[in-house]
């Protein structure tokens, strides 16, 4: 079995591929169902968020699980393959289990160190639990991965400086206004991407919070939390007339600020300066709205600048971050690297039990009749005789067996090995250790 991953991120591949990657909730699904028919893959795991696309997978043949993944994605996102192809990357086994524990730790991200992965990785490993997509392999991994996630960040200090795609924005507004204080700052998208941003406004200073959303019920709990105010979708333009600051984080599948419905209200304001920030993917505004006059419009991309000022601090972190993931990484590996073993360990024990447990019997019956202590003597030391003679009994006809076919050393030797057993008729009996199963 081998654990693969091909995908696309911030660092491979431009926004307008990446919105193509941007997976819908009803698309994961059947991406699941269609995952599921391939006979060479026994688990997997889609992570699909703003700036990466990737598809975990546990398979029996590597480069036909790589051919089937890809062009599925392919398919779905309606791209030619081979220019896909191109842009994707591909990790297997060792590299995979390395590549998900540094996207979890946050140490991937465009905000490095950054914490909302871990909970998108969670996020995604759920659907695929939904979607009954995961073996052991997978739950192994992706288990293991959370816990290095967390890990990292208690014992590297990397979250100690609170940056995100949504403190980017922030920090951006803030280098162009200075600062936020009586700004009117709008935030389209009531969801987890608009909760951190309306966090982010609030402890930036910003008094003037607007909240718009589709569901005007989401609006209004997310604005009651923070003390701003919600406004109905349809009143978007309408408030555009007024707003300083407008951040937009919708999971629209299409552009919700086009010039179409709001072009008419950004020409009035005659050239009033006015940043309008798009982290989301797909976008939400027009990019053509940016020619407008007044009109300052950043997207996802654009933010990267920001971001990168914010480095220097988790830089040191993440160096010692990647010395823990390495290590979890080899430890991951030799737990993977004794699974074939796990069902033949277990077996074995229940086989030397079976045996145990019928000698047992055998000797406490006979003990209800005995009466003096060297009987009783006589009748343990049997037990103790009986449990290893049967024991060693279908071990000894196999190598004797073995022998015929002229591979006795080599199975003699194993015996060597796995009984630290020796030709000496003075050998004493390995010790017994404690081993961790």
């Amino acid at each position: 079995m081998h654990l693969i991953v091909t995908g696309l991120n911030h660092k491979t591949t431009p926004l307008e591929i990446r919105e193509q990657c941007a997976f819908s909730a009803v698309q994961v699904r059947q991406l699941y169902r269609e995952l599921k028919t391939y006979p060479c893959l026994t688990g997997a795991m889609l992570l699909v968020t703003c700036n990466r696309t990737e598809v975990y997978a546990a398979v029996t043949n590597p480069d036909e699980g790589f051919a089937l993944i890809e062009q599925l994605i392919a398919q779905h996102a309606k791209i030619n393959h081979q220019v896909l192809r191109s842009m994707l990357y591909r990790y297997i086994d060792h590299q995979t289990v390395v590549h998900l524990f540094t996207v979890a730790a946050g140490l991937d991200s465009m905000v490095l160190g950054e914490q909302e992965i871990l909970s998108q990785v969670k996020d995604a490993y759920r659907r695929a639990q939904e979607a009954a997509a995961v073996d052991r392999f997978m739950n192994s991994l992706v288990q293991t991965a959370l816990h290095v996630g967390k890990k990292v960040r208690s014992e590297t200090g990397i979250s100690r400086y609170p940056v995100s795609v949504s403190a980017a924005a922030i920090e951006l507004c803030r280098e162009i206004f200075t600062s936020l204080d009586g700004k009117k700052v709008l935030v389209v998208g009531a969801g987890d991407a608009g909760r951190r941003a309306v966090t982010a406004l609030m402890q930036s200073g910003a008094v003037s919070v607007i909240v718009s959303n589709r569901s005007y019920d989401h609006a209004v709990h997310m604005a009651a939390a923070v003390g701003g105010t919600a406004v109905h979708f349809d009143a978007l333009a309408e408030e555009l007339a007024t707003a300083d600051i407008v951040i937009s984080c919708t999971a629209a599948p299409h552009m919700v600020i086009r010039d179409d419905n709001c072009g008419a209200v950004l020409r009035n304001r005659c050239g009033r300066e006015i940043v309008m920030i798009d982290i989301a993917v797909p976008r939400d505004i027009d990019p053509q709205l940016a020619a407008l006059p007044g009109v300052s419009l950043y997207d996802i991309d654009d933010l990267q600048n920001v971001v990168a000022r914010h480095h220097k601090e988790r830089l040191r972190a993440a160096h010692n971050a990647r010395a823990i993931l390495e290590r979890e990484a080899l430890r991951f590996a030799e737990k993977m690297s004794s699974q074939p073993v796990v069902p033949v360990i277990a077996a074995l024990k229940k086989y030397a039990h079976a045996i145990a447990d019928d000698e047992l019997n055998k000797a406490l019956h006979r003990l209800t009749g005995a009466t003096d202590s060297q009987k009783r003597a006589e009748i343990v030391t049997s037990l103790a005789h009986s449990i290893a003679n049967r024991l060693v009994h279908v071990p000894i006809t196999r190598l004797k067996e073995k022998s015929l076919s002229g591979q006795a050393h080599a199975y003699a030797a194993m015996v060597h090995e796995l009984f630290e057993v020796h030709n000496d008729d003075h050998a004493q009996p390995p010790q017994v250790r404690h081993a961790r199963q």
